[in-house]
C-alpha cells in the first residue's frame, strides 16, 4: 500500500499537464513535494480506519465521504492560504514549525508504543460506551477531521518546503493538487480496507469453490491488515518526525547528530555494494527513528510521567 501512495503521488504530473501552460512547473513541484509527504500519507491511511469502528455497515462509507470533505477543508480552506502567507511574508518560521509538527509526530508515536505496552484501550471504551449512532458518527468524524487537520498541515508544511523558489501562483497550483491528490488517494484506500469485510462476506456467499475461499481469506485477513496498519502508521510517524528533526538540525547548523546519521549510512550503504542505495536509506531512517523515539520519549514523560509522580 505505502508503494501504491507514492505512485499516486507520481500521477498527480499527469494530472498537473491538463491544468495550464505552466503545467510542468507545476506538475515537476507538486510531485516532488508530495513524495515528501509520503511518510505522513501512510500514518493518515494507517490513522483513519479506526474512526469506524463501531459503526453499522452501511454507515461506514458515509462516514469516510464526511471525513473526507473534511480534510479537503483543512486543507484547501485553512492550510494552504496560511502555508502560503507563512511561505510570503515569514519564510524563516517554516523550518521551526515543521520541527514542531515533527516533535508532535514523534510523542504521539512513543505514545501509541506506551498505551500499547500497558494495555490501555481507553478510546475503545469510550465507543463501545455511546449508544447513539447519531452521536457516535459525530464523535468519529470530528475526531478523524481533528486529527487529519494536524497531519494535514505536516502534509502541506513538508510540500511547502519543497517549493522555495516558485512563484506564488505556482506554489498555491501545486500545493492545491497535491492536497486533491492526497486526500482523494488516502480516503478511496481508506475506503477500499474499511468495506474489504463486507467484500469477502459477499464472496463467501458465492456459489463457486473459488470466490468463497477468497471470501473467507479476506474476511480472515482484516484483522492482520488492520494490526498491521496500526504498526505501520506508529512507525511511519516516528520515522517522519525524526527525519524533519534531522533536517531541522542541520539547517540550524547543529550537524553533529544529522552528520554522525549520514555517516552511518554511507558506511553501512558502502560495506554493502549491491545494495548500497537501500541499506543507506534503511540506515537513515532507522537513525532518524531512533532520534523520534527519544524526542518522542522526553515529551511523554514530561507531559505524562512527571505530573503522575508529583501526584
Amino acid at each position: 500500500m505505502p508503494g501504491g501512495l507514492v505512485a499516486l503521488l507520481d500521477d498527480v504530473a499527469v494530472l498537473a499537464k491538463l491544468a495550464a501552460a505552466s503545467v510542468d512547473d507545476v506538475a515537476g513541484a507538486a510531485g516532488r513535494a508530495g513524495a515528501k509527504a509520503a511518510g505522513v500519507v501512510i500514518d493518515d491511511t494507517a490513522v483513519t480506519p479506526r474512526y469506524v469502528v463501531g459503526l453499522t455497515p452501511d454507515r461506514e462509507l458515509p462516514i469516510i465521504w464526511k471525513i473526507t470533505l473534511g480534510s479537503l477543508r483543512n486543507k484547501l480552506v485553512f492550510i494552504l492560504p496560511a502555508a502560503l502567507a507563512l511561505s510570503a511574508f515569514a519564510p524563516w518560521a517554516l523550518t521551526p514549525l515543521l520541527m514542531l509538527g515533527g516533535s508532535y509526530l514523534c510523542f504521539e508515536a512513543v505514545e501509541k508504543i506506551v498505551e500499547a505496552l500497558a494495555g490501555d484501550h481507553h478510546d475503545a471504551e469510550e465507543v463501545v460506551a455511546i449508544h447513539d449512532p447519531v452521536e457516535l458518527e459525530k464523535r468519529q468524524v470530528t475526531g478523524a477531521v481533528r486529527t487529519d487537520f494536524i497531519l494535514s498541515a505536516e502534509i502541506m508544511a513538508i510540500a511547502l518546503a519543497e517549493l522555495p523558489t516558485l512563484s506564488l501562483g505556482t506554489r498555491a497550483a501545486a500545493l492545491a493538487l497535491v492536497a486533491l491528490a492526497i486526500t482523494v488517494g488516502v480516503y478511496g484506500v481508506v475506503a477500499v480496507i474499511v468495506k474489504m469485510d463486507d467484500i469477502g462476506l459477499h464472496l463467501s456467499r458465492r456459489p463457486s469453490a473459488g470466490a468463497r475461499r477468497i471470501g473467507m481469506g479476506l474476511v480472515h485477513a482484516m484483522p492482520v491488515l488492520l494490526q498491521a496498519l496500526s504498526h505501520i502508521g506508529v512507525a511511519a510517524m516516528v520515522w517522519v518526525g525524526g527525519g524533519i528533526l534531522l533536517h531541522g538540525l542541520e539547517a540550524f547548523g547543529l550537524g553533529a547528530v544529522p552528520h554522525a546519521v549520514h555517516h552511518a549510512a554511507e558506511v553501512a550503504g558502502h560495506a554493502v555494494p549491491l545494495g548500497q542505495g537501500l541499506v543507506e536509506w534503511l540506515v537513515g531512517a532507522l537513525g532518524a527513528a531512533v532520534l523520534g523515539l527519544i524526542v518522542g520519549g522526553i515529551i511523554v514523560a514530561a507531559l505524562h510521567l512527571i505530573p503522575r509522580r508529583k501526584h
